[in-house]
């Protein structure tokens, strides 16, 4: 029989007509014969009641003043409502279901509190329920150490559970429903003609996930692409299939693999660049200065090092540390505010001539100044000032045909 792992997302979940659509996916299945773990997430977005953020929102009165066990015992209540509420819903139809927590699902965590990694996957209680006909509903976000303790695994987490509960049962797919149509080849609060891919590569998510792109955590992938469990990213509010992730020769196979130079765009904004250039300076002027800044916990992107000094860049909420950090060090760095970071991303583009120069000569017509580049096999990044992004984004878009469907390239 085939075992499908479906992850929805708090917006799937928010109220009793989302509910209904999330219902009807899981029916669809069950009827279809295959048997079903679903993943669920905390209800709604900041505001709602149920949600992640709201939750935390009844501890930020009291300065965050909680330690970090009891911390995760509050974060994991959202998940615990929702895979109670899917699990009435679901019996109400006639289809027996039952709700386990992450622990209970047998999902095992390191002791990290917030940022918990899954360490093994304890399988026999699910299968015991499967075997029995039931729909098994796991709360996404969270685990349990190996003596009884709650955990929550970061952001993205219920992607996390859902991929890693697919690899540990062998699933034949994990369907990640959300509130969009698939992955797009942009964002569409920035780009009107980005379009749904039916299909792109786990390193090519991979990068659009790690450089800004929210349809499913990074983390997530890795873990589908090291087990080879296809992954589907799908609206719960249509029938639409979405998109496709597996491996790139599984997508040849299946012939829809349209070996595009570029497919897709992710960008990241409020980004600082800093340049730190010392002629005469200590021989060891990068060490210090990326000791550091890993020291006190700030994550550095987009690096050039050069013999003189380096260009960097920090998050805006990170700046002022970072530029601290750096005049105690006797430097004077060169702060730039007010950044953008542009990523190109296309598993075509490895070897292929004439891909910056593309970027480029979008940039330049348009009138954008490019301030740092880089550049790996699959992605090439350029940081612009944010005030020019929705320009860029547009620009480099049509520049690589990104709008056209598949069949016009």
């Amino acid at each position: 029989m085939e075992l499908i792992v479906q992850k929805f997302g708090g917006t799937s979940l928010s109220d009793e007509q989302s509910r209904r659509h999330v219902l009807r996916h899981i029916i669809r299945e069950h009827e279809a014969g295959r048997s079903l773990v679903v993943v669920v997430s905390a209800m709604g977005r900041s505001g709602d009641p149920y949600a992640t953020d709201s939750l935390l929102e009844l501890i930020r009165g009291n300065g965050n003043a909680i330690p970090s066990r009891e911390r995760d015992l509050l974060l994991s209540c959202g998940e615990l409502i929702s895979a109670s509420v899917l699990c009435s819903l679901l019996n109400a139809e006639g289809i027996p279901a039952v709700s386990l927590t992450g622990g209970q699902a047998g999902i095992v965590t390191d002791d990290r509190f917030g940022s918990a990694r899954i360490m093994e996957i304890k399988t026999d209680r699910m299968l015991k329920h499967l075997s029995d006909g039931r729909v098994v509903i796991v709360t996404g976000f969270q685990g349990m150490t190996t003596d009884g303790e709650m955990t929550t695994l970061g952001r993205g987490g219920s992607d996390t559970s859902a991929t890693a509960l697919g690899a540990a049962l062998n699933a034949n797919i994990v369907d990640i429903y959300t509130d969009v149509d698939g992955i797009l080849t942009a964002d569409p609060r920035w780009v009107s003609d980005a379009r749904p891919l039916s299909a792109v590569s786990y390193e090519e998510i991979c990068n659009m996930a790690q450089n800004g792109a929210k349809v499913i955590h990074p983390r997530a992938v890795e873990i589908a692409m090291k087990a080879g469990i296809p992954v589907r990213v799908r609206s719960t509010f249509s029938d639409s299939e979405g998109t496709l992730v597996t491996h790139a020769r599984e997508l040849r196979s299946q012939g829809i693999w349209f070996d595009k130079t570029v497919t897709g765009l992710a960008h990241v904004r409020s980004v600082t660049q800093l340049a730190v250039i010392n002629h005469n300076g200590p021989a060891d002027l990068q060490l210090r200065i990326f000791r550091a800044m890993a020291s006190h916990g700030i994550s550095v992107d987009f690096i050039n090092v050069m013999p003189t000094g380096v260009h960097y860049t920090v998050s805006e909420n990170d700046t002022p540390n970072a530029v601290q950090l750096l005049q105690g060090l006797g430097f004077e760095p060169k702060i730039r505010k007010g950044c953008a970071k542009v990523s190109v991303i296309g598993g075509g583009m490895n070897g292929e001539p004439g891909v910056m120069a593309v970027i480029v000569e979008a940039l330049t017509n348009t009138g954008i100044p490019i301030l740092q580049s880089a550049d790996s096999n699959t992605t090439i990044w350029v940081l612009i000032s944010e005030e020019n992004l929705a320009e860029a984004l547009q620009a480099l878009h049509k520049a690589f045909g990104l709008h056209l469907t598949p069949d016009k390239t």
